[in-house]
């Protein structure tokens, strides 16, 4: 099977990740995404409220890509598309889970922080790939040091990816777009100031777009 995976990380340059305390937070937020310009959401499944989450937003707020993050097992993937997921991302992925998100045949996004672990991958088929924890791991020239031996990976850096170094990392040819959880802050979500998630959204947008140009 060939996974569904490409393009995925072309509808933005920027991936919200997502986690709520509150199942009442996840269609707020999802519609301030929206608001803010960006069409996409990585709801983590971090807390118990998360499979709640992703029914909510997949029949409240259907204009947005919803996905899940987080998947540590198959049955979480399974859960997750049961759920309404769209495509599926992992912080890391073991032989077994791997074979099973290419085989659920959604977009995936796995965590890769080795050259090994991105050519375990692309023995699956796929070529787009979350690189995580991405600052820890090597930030910006970690990602340029790979670009020419496996030239066909595109990545979406994950973890200390922020307002001030986005541009670093979508300037690599080989970074198609970034995500994070700045632009839904725990404590936005919990004053459910869903005007403060828009204006992030959309900052983060403008920027990661001049940073493309």
């Amino acid at each position: 099977m060939t996974p569904p995976s490409r393009g995925l990380l072309d509808l933005s340059p920027v991936v919200p990740v997502v986690t709520i305390f509150d199942p009442a937070q996840a269609v707020p937020v999802a519609r301030a995404l929206l608001s803010g310009g960006i069409p996409i959401i990585e709801l983590t499944l971090r807390t118990q409220h998360a499979l709640q989450g992703l029914s909510a937003i997949a029949a409240e707020v259907p204009d947005i890509l919803l996905g899940a993050g987080s998947v540590l097992t198959p049955k979480q993937a399974d859960l997750a598309v049961d759920h309404g997921a769209r495509f599926l991302v992992s912080p890391g992925a073991s032989p077994g889970l791997l074979h099973h998100l290419v085989e659920i045949g959604l977009p995936v996004l796995p965590g890769v922080a080795t050259v090994s672990e991105m050519l375990t991958a692309l023995d699956q088929g796929l070529t787009e790939l979350k690189f995580f924890p991405a600052g820890p791991a090597g930030g910006p020239a970690y990602l340029a040091a790979v670009a020419s031996p496996v030239p066909q990976l595109r990545f979406c850096p994950t973890g200390g990816v922020t307002l001030e170094n986005l541009g670093d990392y979508l300037a690599l040819p080989n970074v198609a777009a970034v995500g994070g959880s700045w632009i839904t802050p725990a404590e936005a979500l919990a004053e459910q100031d869903w005007r403060r998630v828009s204006m992030l959204a959309r900052d983060a947008r403008r920027l990661a777009e001049a940073s493309l140009s």
